[in-house]
């Protein structure tokens, strides 16, 4: 019988990696250098300078208006997007058998709501901390405890 292929990916809003998990115990392994960044600028820099301008609807008074969604965190969202589509292709590749998703919260939300259902079906934990800057070596060691790879 062939053992299961487990990928851990390892994200948080600008950043993420895939690992591959081999063995119980053993060291994490980067599969095949698969590495994302997005570039996250301040919302200074995403935005103009002056909010929009509007009148009010008698007389001639004017006043600014807010935007109503967050730029900064709208691109975090498209990241997510990029790294399921990613997760997506491999899966159809059969890259991976089962997926453990390492992210904080809110990253962990955003691709709960990227990921396609095959790729979901193949999620067996789901861990909400932030590993993005753990070397691959030490990731083993947080993540061991809750799954059995």
């Amino acid at each position: 019988m062939k053992a299961a292929k487990t990928w851990v990916v390892i994200a948080d809003g600008a950043r993420a990696r895939l690992v591959s998990a081999e063995g119980h115990g053993e060291m994490l392994r980067v599969v095949e250098q698969r590495e994302f960044s997005a570039d996250h600028r301040p919302n200074r820099e995403l935005q103009d300078d002056k909010p929009s301008r509007v009148y009010e609807s008698q007389g001639e008074t004017r006043h600014g208006v807010e935007p109503k969604t967050d730029p900064h965190r709208e691109l975090k969202r498209d990241f997510a997007r990029i790294i399921a589509e990613a997760l997506e292709d491999s899966l159809h590749l059969k890259h991976f058998d089962r997926l453990v998703v390492v992210a904080p919260p809110v990253t962990l939300g955003d691709l709960r709501t990227a990921l396609s259902e095959a790729v979901k079906a193949s999620v067996i934990a789901e861990v909400a901390m932030d590993l993005t800057k753990i070397p691959n070596s030490e990731v083993a060691r947080h993540i061991e405890d809750l799954i059995r790879i």
